[in-house]
């Protein structure tokens, strides 16, 4: 629980509330009965309408109390419950955005979706159900046991028998559902994952003609879910049938055995009726008690589920040196020194083995490869989206992790391979890369990226609206749009990770043209399939299984190098000559 405290801060006045009223409720309902014996045994035996209407007064009185203590304490837990997943919502989402890349590959997209709403919404139904039920069920158990012990010992020996009959079995049924619980959140998670991927990839879905088959995956993941959640369902359904046999036989016991004590005059009717209200108070209480209990076990696997991303520690953050340092990247000369990567520490070969590699300020360096040689896992390491295992890299000979990450990703732009648009306008969509941009320089950037002529031709031009992920735009046009939100920045380095690949080589031509000239300065990586892409560039790098087998311009490598020519041969559909 320590790790939610920040969370509640903003509602500590209605946590103090909350349990004031109920204990204020508790105690007006708590006196009741013993009132109502008095009138019977004393109002109604003695005729006396003027305490029958005296004492009925005080709980007239005492109920207009609890009623109003009862509205103050669902106010002050639903604000205090409902504030508190308000808070811890955000706290996850901050987090998330926290998160290195090898952060995120830990935690799949749909399960981060789950926990930052159905599982705090099952955090926020504790808090609530904690202000209101956990506190009220035991300060009524705690007084109804005592008073019942006070008007009849002997009689309030049942409860000494139901209680522990009570405690056993909802200990044991709460035990064996709470793994259905679990089990639930990681199905539900499924369900999800696969409602998301589905709708993100709707358009192949119909194409291909395979809505029955994603009718038929969902089916099974639902059907999965539906069969845990009635399994888990049917464990706790099991508390209400045992605590009502319970309540019934202990009512049953006390009927007969205080009847017996009327009839032989020791005890009285108003007694016995107080008694078997406590008795109830008691019984109730202690379900009260089991269900907040039994929503608490279910809480248990989603708060597990929940801390696991809070107390996840973010790889990847800023330094004390380059706190201190606080350096913006201005030349953008880039140098890899003896550099191996690998995803996870366990896996026994590097993804990236002795990169040694220079990148003057201003240079126009391409890097071309087999798929799978690591060319992107490359470029990713200068803005830190991955830390290096072993070596480093330099920026304007600085290491990276002695810069702040907003210093070091503010000079850089990277366009990467799954080319991403959000939900708005065009223009809010290239404000991205400049938030104060003016409109000049959005329609400079356009035009440099060769979108600024497919957005006039839009009725809104750059006001229109995009869908999720641009879906409203073609694959070559989401690309320029984000090629335009890249350089808009006018970084250091601009690093386009084949990201002209649905692009015509004229169009591409003209963009490499355009970013050239009007990007005086920045250095520039480009991953690329085509060579007709990367033939001008100042160095062309060679990426073979993840390391460096080719290193210079493109008349040198296709003299020298027999995976570039494999290369060039193929797409120029001629014979390799001979070495």
């Amino acid at each position: 629980m320590r790790k939610y405290f920040p969370y509640f801060l903003k509602y500590k006045k209605a946590l103090w509330f909350a349990p004031l009223l109920v204990v204020v409720d508790v105690i007006c309902e708590i006196v009741q009965p013993e009132l109502m014996s008095k009138i019977v045994d004393q109002g109604v035996k003695q005729k006396s309408l003027h305490y029958i209407f005296q004492t009925g007064g005080i709980m007239v009185g005492l109920s207009i109390v609890a009623i109003a203590a009862n509205i103050g304490n669902i106010y002050y837990s639903s604000h205090a419950s409902v504030g508190f997943a308000a808070e811890l919502r955000k706290g996850l989402f901050n987090k998330i955005q926290e998160f290195s890349f090898s952060n995120l590959d830990k935690f799949s997209s749909s399960s981060l979706t789950t926990r930052i709403t159905n599982d705090v919404n099952i955090l926020q139904e504790v808090i609530m159900m904690s202000l209101r039920l956990l506190i009220r069920a035991p300060l009524m158990l705690l007084f109804a046991v005592i008073i019942a012990v006070r008007i009849n010992a002997g009689l309030a020996s049942v409860i000494a028998v139901a209680i522990p009959v009570l405690a056993i079995s909802i200990y044991i049924i709460l035990r064996r559902g709470l793994p259905f619980f679990e089990m639930m959140q990681k199905k539900l998670d499924k369900v999800n994952a696969v409602i998301q991927e589905n709708l993100v990839n709707v358009r192949v879905v119909k194409s291909f003609v395979r809505e029955d088959f994603e009718m038929k995956k969902f089916g099974a993941s639902n059907d999965e879910l539906r069969e845990i959640a009635i399994k888990a369902s049917g464990m706790v359904v099991l508390i209400m049938p045992v605590m009502q046999l319970v309540m019934n036989i202990s009512i049953v016991a006390i009927v007969w055995f205080g009847g017996n004590k009327i009839i032989s005059g020791t005890f009285q009717v108003g007694q016995l009726m107080s008694f078997i209200t406590y008795i109830t108070q008691i019984l109730m209480s202690l379900m009260m008690l089991s269900m907040t209990i039994m929503t608490f076990s279910r809480a248990q696997a989603s708060s597990e589920r929940i801390l696991e991303v809070l107390n996840t520690e973010v790889d990847i953050a800023d330094s004390a040196i380059a706190i201190e340092k606080n350096i913006p990247v201005k030349k953008g000369k880039v140098i890899f020194e003896n550099v191996f990567f690998k995803y996870h520490p366990d896996s026994p070969e590097f993804v990236l083995k002795d990169i040694n590699l220079t990148i003057q300020s201003g240079e126009t360096i391409a890097i071309i490869g087999a798929t799978g040689s690591a060319k992107s896992t490359l470029v990713e390491l200068i803005p830190r989206l991955y830390d290096v295992t072993k070596g480093r890299i330099t920026v304007d000979d600085t290491d990276v992790r002695d810069y702040t990450l907003q210093n070091l990703r503010s000079g850089i732009s990277l366009v990467l391979q799954q080319n991403e648009l959000f939900s708005g306008t065009i223009k809010q969509n290239l404000k991205w890369g400049k938030p104060n941009a003016s409109d000049d320089e959005i329609i400079n950037a356009a035009k440099d990226a060769q979108a600024h002529d497919f957005i006039m031709s839009f009725p809104k031009q750059y006001e229109t609206v995009l869908g999720q992920s641009g879906v409203n735009v073609s694959g070559g046009q989401k690309q320029r749009l984000c090629i335009a939100r890249a350089i808009l920045r006018k970084p250091s380095i601009l690093i386009l990770d084949d990201s002209t690949s649905a692009i015509d080589t004229a169009t591409e031509s003209r963009i490499r043209t355009s970013v050239s000239s009007h990007l005086h300065g920045t250095t520039i990586i480009i991953i690329a399939q085509r060579i007709s892409s990367i033939q001008s560039a100042n160095k062309i790098i060679v990426l073979d299984d993840g390391a460096i087998i080719g290193n210079g311009t493109h008349d040198e490598l296709i003299k020298t190098n027999a995976v570039y020519q494999e290369i060039y041969y193929s797409q120029e559909l001629k014979e390799p000559a001979a070495l």
